[in-house]
């Protein structure tokens, strides 16, 4: 289903006959366009789904969902613009675990990422994978662990940039592998983007990255790199080959990097409800949920207003420890 059939579709269902739009209308839903605001540039692997959602969200709203790019400063231009948006319902914020690290990555922020904001459902997660260069001596990952405790600072790891989820799935991993206390050492290696990384770790100049499955897949695949562990609590179906790092020696280890969908704080609850269970309603279209799986995301079809802010706090309290031990400041 490409991009322009899902225009076409989404501006001729009946918005009227559904039952989505007729409870949006009596909790005085706003009659204009909705926009989806993405902090990520046109095209990346959070303006995919964003743009899936939104176009299929549309078909059961009184009004479209129109995505805007704003990019700038990490997340913060596009997530500020929202923070400060009338809270009517015409403006959300489509981001991702970007949101849950800005307060401890900036020295000032012009909003508050809990406080500022609504959350209105968890859309998905994608898992990471530890891939590693072909003629590493470690064959797997407690071989790896080894090397690197044998010789601290010796050995460098690439990621997408700095304060990413690359990034911070790394240092979750040194920090856990090491013990507390005692964190492994490499060196990292900020790219712009984990695909101009690749080239360094598939010659061995880099010999590892904790990649997003979505990147990670097609380099398993064509077995121009190894994969060592993916971060899900259970074997993923993505691939079930592949041990998790908990079975692999790194006990709890879990990183994800997820995509949610939130509002101004502020909004009313049953505009919240409505948007809320037009993503749940969305992500729950087979030709939908297959696109998502296809870019490697693990889809949650029951969030809840509720359960996206638990998880979101959840978030907060998991990664600003390992941002403040390891010094990561935005550039």
């Amino acid at each position: 289903m490409n991009r322009r059939s899902l225009l076409a579709a989404a501006s001729a269902a009946p918005f009227a006959a559904t039952s989505l739009a007729a409870q949006a209308q009596t909790a005085d839903w706003p009659s204009q366009p909705v926009r989806m605001i993405v902090p990520f540039a046109a095209g990346g692997p959070t303006d995919i789904p964003a743009r899936l959602i939104a176009e299929e969200m549309s078909r059961n709203l009184p009004n479209r969902i129109v995505v805007e790019n704003r990019t700038g400063s990490g997340v913060v231009i596009g997530t500020d613009m929202v923070a400060k948006a009338p809270r009517d319902g015409l403006t959300v914020i489509y981001t991702t675990v970007g949101h849950a690290v800005a307060r401890a990555m900036f020295d000032r922020l012009p909003f508050d990422p809990v406080a500022d904001f609504t959350p209105v459902a968890l859309v998905g997660q994608v898992p990471m994978i530890m891939l590693v260069n072909r003629d590493f001596p470690a064959r797997n990952l407690q071989e790896l662990i080894a090397l690197v405790r044998a010789n601290p600072g010796r050995f460098d790891y690439a990621s997408s940039g700095n304060g990413g989820a690359v990034h911070l799935a790394s240092e979750l991993f040194l920090h856990m592998a090491g013990g507390p206390g005692t964190p492994l050492r490499m060196n990292h290696i900020a790219f712009r983007g984990s695909s101009a990384a690749m080239p360094d770790i598939m010659a061995g100049r880099i010999p590892m990255i904790i990649e997003v499955a979505a990147g990670a897949l097609p380099q398993l695949q064509r077995g121009q790199l190894r994969g060592f562990a993916i971060s899900t609590r259970e074997r993923s179906s993505l691939a079930p080959d592949l041990p998790t790092f908990h079975e692999s020696g790194v006990p709890g280890y879990e990183a994800y990097t997820w995509h949610m969908v939130m509002v101004p704080s502020g909004t009313p609850a049953p505009v919240v409800a409505q948007i809320n269970a037009a993503v749940r309603r969305a992500v729950g279209v087979p030709a939908i949920a297959t696109r998502l799986r296809e870019l490697a995301m693990e889809v949650v079809q029951d969030s809840t207003p509720t359960s996206a802010a638990a998880f979101l706090q959840a978030e907060i309290a998991k990664w600003e420890p390992i941002i403040r031990a390891a010094g990561i400041r935005a550039e």
